[in-house]
Formats: structure tokens, sequence, C-alpha cells
């Protein structure tokens, strides 16, 4: 509604319009998304402000079904292999074929039943510890009043500070600083969030573009410290390229971030790296004109560092650290 505040905002270029306050841009469900969360392949939706209390209660649920399974499981195999065991005076024999106290089970149980049933236990007991553990880290970020996104850029916040040593302090406006007020901010009776998605109770000594602010200045830093490149060698954009070395091959990072096809003499603007990928946006011909960068990961060795950045028009200074 202020003109003015413009200058705080960040401007999403898909979407053609500035983006509220802990709003981000989701490549899968193509539209910004209030207070983002993290896109889940398992809801084929994104976990944000309408649906931060019912997904991080799937996460809840679901373990507890996954235990309530396990104890189906293993009563079911004690009780049957209870009944189809006999004890002699030199051995113990299992027989699957038929139970020895309960002639008419419900359901046949044999060999096949036992294996499928032994399988799925594994499920069970697997579900509950992973989801078990991204219950707990949701509930972590919860009582802090955050999401992931936010965790990640309050990181890069100190990393920033630490790097140019500016000496100032950065805070997370929207921690209440009650574990109570925070967890209130997603779970509420009617199942309904508090308030509207754009504007959030903030701490004392912050204001509603605290954060926003601090994203301009990581944006900033990036395009300072990243560096320019040139492809050498055709790349075709698969995850785990069998002809770049076996390194390569077996150090394919582990995220869902795409990887971009390159072709020799393309100029890809590299923002972080590991040893044998790097993360980069490749700048098309139309760049200039307001165009889409292709952005991803590709392999370190089909490229080769520019000596003179056309933008800077001078010697570039080093890669960005890795983190």
């Amino acid at each position: 509604e202020k003109s003015q505040d413009c200058m705080y905002l960040q401007y999403c270029k898909v979407c053609q319009s500035y983006k509220a306050p802990r709003s981000h841009h989701c490549r899968k469900c193509n539209r910004c998304v209030m207070k983002m969360d993290h896109h889940c392949p398992w809801i084929n939706n994104c976990c944000g402000y309408q649906n931060h209390a019912s997904f991080t209660l799937f996460l809840l649920l679901a373990p507890l079904g996954c235990i309530h399974a396990s104890f189906i499981f293993v009563m079911t195999m004690y009780t049957q292999l209870y009944n189809r065991i006999s004890f002699g005076w030199s051995s113990v024999k299992i027989d699957m074929s038929a139970a020895k106290r309960d002639p008419r089970p419900i359901i046949p149980f044999g060999l096949s039943a036992f294996a499928a049933s032994l399988f799925a236990l594994g499920l069970a007991l697997g579900t509950t510890i992973a989801v078990g553990m991204l219950f707990i880290i949701q509930m972590k970020v919860i009582l802090t009043n955050k999401t992931s996104i936010e965790s990640w850029i309050e990181e890069k916040a100190k990393d920033r500070i630490q790097y140019y040593q500016t000496g100032e302090t950065f805070i997370f406006p929207y921690d209440m600083g009650s574990k109570w007020k925070n967890f209130k901010q997603v779970f509420t009776w009617s199942g309904i969030p508090e308030g509207d998605g754009l504007d959030w109770p903030v701490r004392d000594g912050c204001h509603q573009y605290t954060l926003t602010i601090e994203q301009l200045k990581q944006k900033a830093d990036k395009r300072v410290r990243s560096v320019r490149y040139r492809a050498v060698e055709d790349y075709s954009g698969v995850c785990c390229p069998v002809t770049k070395g076996v390194k390569t091959f077996f150090t394919t990072p582990c995220t869902e971030e795409p990887r971009i096809a390159l072709s020799k003499g393309d100029l890809i603007l590299a923002t972080r790296g590991l040893k044998h990928w790097m993360y980069g946006e490749k700048i098309l011909d139309s760049a200039a004109d307001g165009g889409i960068r292709e952005r991803g990961w590709f392999p370190r060795k089909c490229v080769e560092k520019c000596q003179y950045d056309s933008e800077m028009d001078q010697p570039v200074d080093g890669e960005k650290k890795n983190r």
C-alpha cells in the first residue's frame, strides 16, 4: 500500500510482483508462498502459512500410526510362531504349514505371510524413525517462530557479519521470546493460523522489514562474492555424470536443486560450491533484457574461471567460501 516500502521488499521476476515478508518463490508450485518452510513431495504441496500446523500434525500422527502397526506385526508374528514351535529333546522345529494349537486361523499365516510381515515391520520402524526426526526438527523451528528457510537465512546473516566484521548484530524479528507464544503463532484451536500471512508481530527493536532488509543485503553480498566461469566441456545436466570422473559421480549433491546443462563457451556466475560441484546461474544472451537465468549445479571439472569479470572490469578476487 505504501510505495516507499518497495525499497525494503524483494521482487519476484517470475510472479512479476513484490514478495511479502517471509514469502518465497517455489519452483515446483510456480508461485510465491506465504511463510514458506519447504516443498514437500509427499503432500505434493508447499508447507507454509496456511498448512504449517496440519503438516506438523501429519509428521506426528504418521509415526504414531507406524508404531501401532509395528505392535500389531510383532504380536502377530509372535503368536503365530509360538503356535508353530515344537520343542524336542535335541532340536527346535518350526512348522509353518499349519498352527498346532489354533487349527483354524482367521488369516492363513505361512512362510510368505511371515516374510511380508517382517518386511512391513522394517518399513514401519524406518518410517517411525525418519518421520519422527522430521517432527522434532519442525517443532524446534516452530518453538522459535521460524521456518527452515529462515533458519538458513539467520545462519547466513551470522556468516555475512563475521566475514565482513561489520560489528552489527542480527536479531530475528519474529521470535516472541516465549516458546508458548511462538507455539500459538502456528497452532490454534480453530485450526486457522493467526494473522493474514502478510503482517506479523515482531520483537521490540525490530520492524516488519528487518528480515527482508537482511535478505537484500545477502543478495548484494552474493553478487559481490560470486565468480564468473566459462564452460570448457559439455554437460548434459544428468544427476550423476559417468564421463566426468569417479569422484564427481559419487559426490553429486544430495539435494532437490536442479542441474543445468552446459555447452562449451557458456558463461556461469557461480555463487557457492563443493569440492567437485558448483552452483550458479547460466547467463543467457537475453539476461541483459531481463530474461530468465537458469540456476543449478554443474561439475567443477566442466568450467574454468574467467580471468576478468566483465561487469566489474577487474580480476576476480576469489571464490565464495564453500558452505
